[in-house]
């Protein structure tokens, strides 16, 4: 495993340059990301170049054996581009170029934009082609989905439709654009949602078509600069640094031509005090292994407490540095690089803290961040170890796009349901994989499918099918609602599953902030709150039901049995609790092993490979926590990570 910082030479006095360096390799550092943010500093002037700084940089961390992730700098153009090339600033939903002043101001598409990037790229990849030092090329920083309503971005925009639908008829057809007179009669009249209106007030099929072509034309871009790369140096890897935005590009298509996947992980340094929240990045860590279904590294690890837009967060509390590193470990990670080594001392960024503080003296955070180090050098012989799972949470990129769209009820939001079920799977040892709708469900014995609001016939019969093979399904509320155009589906509840879950959704009720008591049939009972399905079972058996409110005495959850396997259905948002009770069920009837009687906030998963296994125990809490495992009394102090090899 290798442990790594995020490196900004430009920013410092170069005499610190040899001092840094020094220190890294002596603390154990093994990677620096350089130059994401540098255009500046390599063309000052338009076609005049200095890479002679980062030369001496590269051959500094070359002679102290530590590996170098150089990033194409093209989420900061200098501001001379801006100057003499206008177009090439995004344009806003106002019609208006947005103010420049911050960063990630360029547009996607403009030709001028593009000449200037590509040539930057070109060169800075032919320059270092040859240079072991550089061991991956990492695309721009942090993309976005393109929201760009420039004159070319709209054109791209009809371009993309033309090519999806051919004729505008298809379109008026797809988007059922009768409603509102919103029938299109020219390509002039096909634009952006421009304006200030909330996305929910524009036609949803739309909305969601826009969303697709702006994830679509990010890619476009990625790919633009993987081709040069690639050309320049066809045998190092390539990748990009991907975080949860909100204008999010779809993950599984944006690494489906990348060599890896690379996530900035910031995991909170104040726990929640509400017991039900999911605050674990495990779940960010499980999706971002899911995309490829590979070992990952995280580009950006938290290292201090974080503030720039926002007031300044909490520190990291002791054992934080190094428990939330050995928990991306734990996921699937391979290489974890902190952001960052210094502190910044100018910018927007200066209080999002590094491992080197303002006062330039080494301090607690530093020194955990050092026997991290020591502990991953340990476990270098676990580099490219799997994690083999049994499970699937199945992610949806249409129905998130679609869930932001139109807001279904108070509080409610995608990621929540696909959030308790992993927490279920992770509350009983179990690794779980988090998987495209549209992947295999092959070698998945449990598959959980939250939420899939935008509705697949192919992924319905996919489900099915692993029913009746002997796998559990689980469904929740909000499943099959609409077609894949993000129009209603008029059949009842919950449409293509209805088969697979033997059921039927009489009314619904999105009670928001409300809540209501349901009971099951072992006496049990939990909270339910935002939604409920009122459940009409027809080959599937309920299981719950609801013990209050107009609907008190109708079915809330229900199993049905599928050939040799099972599907449930969760009718509503239940708390923790409910969860697991399902969850258990199953795993128990798919035959999936896991552990009982984990105390809340432990978390435990493996990493194998050929005849080794090794154990990864993290005490995610910040309080001491004592408990049995296989047959011994462990005690984890807050945030510490014991690893056990089989």
């Amino acid at each position: 495993m290798k442990i790594g910082v995020d490196y900004y030479p430009e920013h410092w006095d170069k005499a610190l340059w040899e001092e840094d360096a020094s220190l890294m390799k002596k603390t154990g550092v093994s990677v620096v990301r350089l130059a994401e943010f540098a255009w500046s500093r390599l063309e000052p002037r338009e076609g005049e170049f200095d890479f002679s700084w980062l030369d001496e940089v590269i051959e500094l961390f070359s002679s102290k054996g530590i590996e170098v992730v150089l990033c194409t700098p093209t989420n900061c153009p200098p501001l001379w581009l801006y100057e003499k090339y206008p177009n090439a600033v995004q344009t806003g939903r106002d019609g208006r170029k947005i103010a420049i002043g911050i960063r990630g101001h360029r547009c996607y598409n403009d030709p001028d934009f593009l000449r200037l990037a590509d040539r930057i790229v070109d060169l800075l990849t032919s320059r270092y082609k040859d240079n072991k030092a550089v061991v991956a090329w990492q695309i721009d920083n942090e993309l976005e989905a393109n929201f760009c309503f420039c004159e070319t971005c709209t054109g791209r925009y009809r371009e993309w439709l033309k090519e999806k639908y051919q004729t505008l008829e298809n379109i008026n057809k797809a988007y059922k654009n009768n409603v509102w007179s919103g029938e299109y009669s020219s390509w002039n009249q096909v634009n952006p949602p421009f304006g200030s209106y909330n996305y929910a007030w524009f036609n949803p099929a739309y909305m969601l078509d826009f969303n697709r072509f702006a994830s679509d034309d990010a890619i476009e871009y990625i790919k633009r600069q993987r081709d040069i790369i690639r050309k320049n140096c066809p045998d190092v890897k390539i990748t990009t640094n991907t975080w949860f935005c909100e204008k999010m590009i779809d993950f599984y298509r944006e690494f489906s031509e990348l060599d890896f996947v690379s996530y900035d992980n910031y995991p909170t340094t104040k726990l929640p005090e509400n017991p039900e929240e999911c605050y674990s990045h495990a779940f960010h860590l499980d999706l971002m292994r899911g995309i490829k279904k590979q070992n990952f590294w995280v580009m950006e690890q938290l290292s201090g407490g974080m503030g720039s837009w926002a007031p300044m967060s909490r520190m990291p509390s002791p054992g934080m540095i190094n428990g939330y590193s050995l928990q991306a470990f734990a996921h699937g990670a391979d290489t974890v690089v902190h952001f960052r080594w210094r502190t910044a001392v100018g910018g927007a960024e200066m209080h999002w803290h590094g491992l080197i503080d303002h006062s330039n003296v080494p301090s607690r955070r530093f020194f955990e961040f050092k026997e991290l180090c020591k502990t991953a050098k340990a476990l270098e012989d676990l580099r490219g170890s799997e994690i083999k799972s049994e499970v699937a949470i199945l992610y949806s990129a249409d129905s998130e796009y679609a869930f932001k769209i139109q807001p279904q009820t108070d509080t409610m939001y995608y990621l929540e349901q696909l959030k308790l079920l992993h927490n279920a799977f992770l509350k009983l040892g179990v690794n779980v994989d988090i998987v495209s709708e549209k992947d295999s469900f092959e070698g998945y014995k449990v598959i959980a499918a939250p939420e899939l609001y935008v509705a697949d016939e192919f992924v319905a019969k996919r489900l099915y099918a692993a029913a009746e093979n002997g796998a559990s399904v689980i469904l929740t509320n909000r499943c099959g609602v609409k077609d894949n155009h993000n129009n209603c589906i008029m059949s009842p509840l919950p449409t293509v599953f209805r088969t697979l879950v033997g059921a039927s959704v009489e009314e619904y009720d999105p009670i928001g902030y409300d809540s209501v008591d349901i009971r099951f049939a072992d006496g049990e009972v939990f909270k339910a709150k935002q939604w409920c399905d009122i459940i009409n079972p027809e080959t599937a058996e309920p299981i719950a039901f609801y013990d209050g409110d107009y609907f008190k005495g109708k079915c809330a959850a229900a199993k049905n049995n599928v050939k040799k396997g099972t599907a449930f259905y969760i009718g509503t948002v239940g708390e923790k609790k409910l969860y697991q009770k399902i969850v258990k069920e199953a795993l128990e009837l798919s035959g999936v092993d896991f552990i009982e009687g984990i105390p809340d906030g432990i978390e435990i998963t493996t990493r194998e490979s050929q005849n080794k296994k090794v154990w990864f125990i993290f005490n995610n809490t910040d309080k001491e926590k004592s408990f049995e495992l296989f047959g011994k009394t462990l005690t984890l102090k807050p945030f510490e990570m014991k690893i056990q090899r089989a």
